[in-house]
């Protein structure tokens, strides 16, 4: 049979697998009942008069993007017959690195642990949960001492790990030696072999950038303001609001939203419904946050006061980013992600201290004692505290928040261990940056909550995790220094001759995906096209086009600090152009 075939039928066995055991099913299945149920149906065109009447009632658009954000999120079927983690990873020295990555992060975990005394997780007094509660909407204005706490890693270490990635089988044509040296075929600090697209290939991958095509952040900026551009964009969008279709919307996002629709719009493309079930697990997570402090709350707080309160754009969303990133990291749904990641969530143990005799019920929950550690060279914590767990009773895969073992000896054993943090997530120095551009466009938390999710499952995950995906961060950095060497290699030599290597400044725009480095508004327009093609690629495009557009001040500064100090602002820049300029440069 055809392997085009076969991989048609893995996909829709894998959609009417999901959906299943979805909302959306359930809800078919009631609308279909109750056609069934009418007076005036007829057995003889049942079939034919129900299929009708869901598609009448809109049943079959909500069908459609259900399938189509299936579809968008997830990756090519693989050959079952492979191991879990090949399907993952088909390399496996980046699996190794990616690994040891892994281990490094929690071994940082454990001694921050260790260091200040305190637990990975602890429950929260009653009078601790009233007072979370109460202030629920106005966290920013506490200031707990986080003098203590780091970062578990930032973008420069990560940069690191992923500079030193080779490829054990890969000897190019003048021997490892000279390999291991950037002055081969490639100069830049990336050297494993991966495909990346060539410049070709981008341009009939983004034909809707060529010179032609009316765009959003061109045809609205000029001098003397489009208006006809303006109203035909917000018709358009109009009219894709109504179809409500998720297909049309990602589409419409390829040349820009307006941005009075641009929420909508983001969430038609993105899939994302919030209804009353929605709302009332994003109220079960925010329970998950006032009963227990986790040692990732600290993480976040600490994150949130570096990055978001420290910019001018996004200090005023203080309190949203700490009622969205604290709820995220109780989603165990989150971890479905780790299914097409390179990435494995971390898992911590948690012993539960046997009630000692003669004591009471209601002294229980007061006496019951864990310890939770990371499985890191199976070495233990030392740090506990009084841990009551109620909400699991079982030991599932991925537990709805934390798990609890009853017996001492078990520690360690991987049948007993469970995810933590409950998204397996661990957030690291800028991670609150995703969230906070989301703030301008979603006023109610609860929206900008499923948005946040859906952004960060889709693409964001890969920007911090060691793969050879095409969207990777790993190829995203390959496909940025080929392409700059392609297009300019004189000032490619220029940089390096003056020990720059532009990687070093364009890693952290790259691993942010620009948030925080741009100006708002250009910001949205680049997620814009990332939510439109469905893709990365674009970021380290954008990325050329500033070491481009920025070339004349460039080949004046003779140091590396001076390069990294005249690209330090990048507020100005206008996102659409920059790109056309790599891509459709005549």
């Amino acid at each position: 049979m055809d392997p085009k075939i076969n991989e048609i039928a893995a996909s829709i066995s894998e959609i009417v697998k999901k959906l299943n055991g979805s909302t959306l099913y359930s809800q078919l299945k009631r609308a279909a009942q109750k056609e069934v149920e009418k007076p005036t149906a007829s057995l003889a065109t049942l079939k034919t008069d129900v299929v009708e009447a869901l598609k009448t009632s809109g049943w079959d658009r909500l069908l459609r993007n259900k399938i189509f954000a299936y579809l968008s999120s997830c990756q090519a079927s693989l050959d079952q017959s492979l191991p879990f983690e090949c399907q993952k990873e088909p390399l496996m020295y980046m699996r190794k690195a990616q690994a040891n990555w892994e281990r490094r992060i929690l071994k940082s975990m454990n001694s921050m642990c260790t260091e200040l005394s305190i637990p990975l997780a602890r429950k929260r007094p009653p009078e601790e949960q009233r007072a979370l509660l109460h202030k629920w909407n106005e966290m920013g204005t506490e200031e707990p001492d986080l003098s203590h706490f780091r970062p578990v890693y930032a973008p420069k270490d990560f940069l690191e790990v992923i500079i030193s990635l080779r490829n054990p089988n890969y000897c190019g044509l003048l021997g490892p030696e000279v390999d291991e040296k950037p002055s081969g075929g490639h100069w830049g600090l990336i050297q494993v072999p991966l495909e990346i697209p060539k410049l070709k290939d981008l341009q009939n991958q983004f034909s809707e950038f060529a010179h032609g095509h009316g765009h959003a952040g061109v045809d609205d900026n000029l001098d003397v303001p489009s208006e006809a551009f303006q109203n035909e964009r917000n018709k358009i969008a109009k009219k894709v609001l109504d179809e409500k279709r998720s297909v049309l919307a990602q589409y419409f996002c390829r040349n820009g939203c307006p941005s009075g629709h641009r929420a909508e719009i983001w969430q038609l493309a993105l899939g994302v419904t919030v209804n009353h079930l929605d709302v009332l697990k994003y109220e079960q997570l925010k329970g998950y946050v006032l009963q227990h402090d986790l040692l990732v709350d600290s993480l976040i707080y600490k994150d949130v006061k570096l990055t978001a309160v420290n910019d001018d754009y996004y200090f005023v969303f203080e309190d949203y980013l700490y009622q969205v990133l604290l709820v995220f990291s109780r989603d165990t749904s989150v971890l479905n992600h780790f299914a097409q990641s390179s990435a494995m969530p971390p898992k911590s143990f948690i012993r539960a201290q046997k009630e000692p005799s003669g004591t009471s019920a209601e002294q229980e929950s007061s006496l019951t004692e864990a310890i939770p550690v990371f499985d890191v060279d199976k070495l233990t914590s030392p740090n506990q505290s009084n841990f009551n767990y109620t909400l699991i009773k079982s030991k599932p895969t991925f537990p709805p928040h934390l798990g609890i073992c009853d017996d001492e000896g078990k520690l360690g054993q991987d049948e007993y261990a469970v995810v933590y943090p409950p998204n397996g997530v661990i957030p690291f120095h800028g991670f609150s940056m995703y969230a906070t551009p989301l703030c301008y466009l979603y006023a109610e938390p609860v929206g900008l909550y499923y948005i946040f999710r859906q952004f960060y499952t889709r693409y964001f995950h890969r920007l911090h995790a060691i793969s050879s995906h095409p969207q990777g961060i790993v190829s995203l950095c390959l496909l940025f220094e080929t392409t700059l060497q392609s297009l300019h290699p004189r000032l490619c030599r220029h940089l390096q001759e003056i020990g720059c290597q532009p990687l070093k400044i364009a890693f952290k725009w790259l691993v942010r995906a620009f948030a925080g480095y741009l100006a708002t508004e250009q910001l949205l327009l680049l997620w814009d096209r990332v939510i439109g093609y469905g893709n990365l690629l674009l970021l380290p495009i954008l990325a050329v086009a500033i070491f481009l557009f920025r070339q004349s001040n460039l080949f004046l500064i003779t140091s590396a600090s001076g390069v990294e100090a005249s690209l330090a602002d990048i507020t100005t820049l206008h996102v659409v152009p920059l790109i056309q300029l790599v891509l459709f440069p005549t």
